[in-house]
């Protein structure tokens, strides 16, 4: 029987050794690369086409929430896991909407990741058991009727409006931003300009100050994308 083939996406080098080392001694799984921002991501997993992504939220230069919907919209068959330390309901809500497989808090036992990566490839969907909790009582209060209307007025943003929302957040300059997406710097500022207006926020400051409060790069409010 073939390994499941996994790609590893987090920024912090430790934490992909240690989630490497405990795949390994699991004989059904096989980790073929790993990822330190979400862009890279994106682009190892059109390279190397593995069966699941193990994938964290916040990363830099492209956060895992934008990278799970840009892998999803060009390689619909991955399977994405979502582990990340934030387990905030609305990051929860977000990964349901993209299509994500299934989302684990670091806490988790290897037991348990190597259960969602197995799930997963299943077609199944799998979720940490404080989270699932919290999924089945919301559904039986008949939460997702009052969020779908909260919806409604949410700001939504494009994929290239997110990526470029969160290189300001980070400090990138307009010149920097056209480097990192292969666009020029005048796409750039016509794009920073079409934020400005649907966001109606007028400095960078601001920009930042909206990125971190939307989870882009913490956690905090959630962010609509289409």
């Amino acid at each position: 029987m073939k390994p499941i083939t996994v790609l590893l996406a987090d920024d912090h080098a430790v934490v992909r050794e240690g989630l490497r080392i405990l795949l390994d001694a699991e004989a059904d799984i096989e980790v073929v690369g790993e990822a330190e921002t979400g862009r890279q991501a994106v682009e190892l997993t059109r390279k190397l086409l593995p069966a699941v992504v193990v994938m964290d939220i916040a990363m830099p230069l492209l956060n895992g929430l934008e990278a799970t919907r840009q892998i999803l919209k060009a390689l619909p068959a991955t399977r994405i896991l979502i582990l990340s330390a934030h387990g905030d309901d609305a990051y929860v809500e977000q990964v349901i909407e993209l299509g994500a497989a299934g989302y684990l808090i670091k806490q988790t036992s290897a037991v348990v990741l190597a259960k969602g990566i197995r799930e997963a490839h299943k077609g199944k969907n799998f979720f940490s058991p404080s989270i699932a909790r919290r999924l089945q009582n919301r559904r039986e209060n008949s939460f997702h009727g009052a969020a779908a209307r909260s919806k409604k007025n949410a700001v939504r943003l494009t994929s290239r409006e997110v990526e470029i929302l969160q290189l300001i957040a980070e400090g990138k300059a307009n010149k920097q931003t056209a480097a990192e997406l292969g666009i020029s710097i005048k796409t750039v500022e016509k794009h920073r300009q079409h934020l400005m207006s649907k966001l109606d926020i007028h400095d960078t400051a601001g920009l930042t100050r909206y990125a971190i409060a939307a989870g882009i790069i913490e956690s905090g409010v959630q962010l609509t994308i289409e």
